[in-house]
């Protein structure tokens, strides 16, 4: 593993475990010639997902993406990165453990907004609004009218 700061190319590993949920491993690493510690987390990789969007283009998954996307519909929100975490790498796992090379975007989407209603309200509004699109005030209460039903 290169080090991160000065491009080494030969570090240490000091201490391996896995995440909470198991879905990685930690490793904590040093660098000998710079003497800098860093954390590098290792995934299994099943297949390559593909991502069929809505216009009929094909893109490749990224993970990332999902994360930021995820993010930012909780930033200010009372959810650490560690949760986060957790739900991209239960929705990753999912989507490789259905077959399929491809995978729609909307599974992606609906996979996203499941876990987002169980987590926290505010989130789940502010990520609906993106992935469905609100173009005005009635559609944000119309979705909230829809949330307020289902929970009475």
């Amino acid at each position: 593993m290169r080090c991160p700061f000065c491009g080494h190319g030969d570090t240490q590993v000091k201490d391996s475990r896995p995440t909470e949920d198991s879905s990685a491993i930690r490793r904590r690493r040093f660098c000998q010639a710079c003497g800098s510690r860093f954390t590098t987390f290792e995934r299994v990789h099943l297949r390559d997902l593909v991502v069929l969007k809505r216009n009929g283009q094909r893109s490749p998954f990224d993970r990332e993406k999902l994360a930021r996307s995820i993010r930012i519909a909780c930033r200010k929100r009372p959810v650490d990165d560690e949760r986060i975490e957790r739900i991209v790498s239960g929705i990753q796992r999912h989507l490789e453990s259905l077959g399929d090379a491809e995978v729609e975007s909307k599974a992606i989407g609906e996979a996203v907004m499941e876990h987002l209603a169980g987590l926290d309200p505010v989130a789940y509004v502010r990520f609906a609004s993106v992935y469905r699109n609100f173009r005005e005030a009635k559609d944000f209460e119309e979705f909230v009218e829809t949330l307020s039903s289902l929970s009475v």
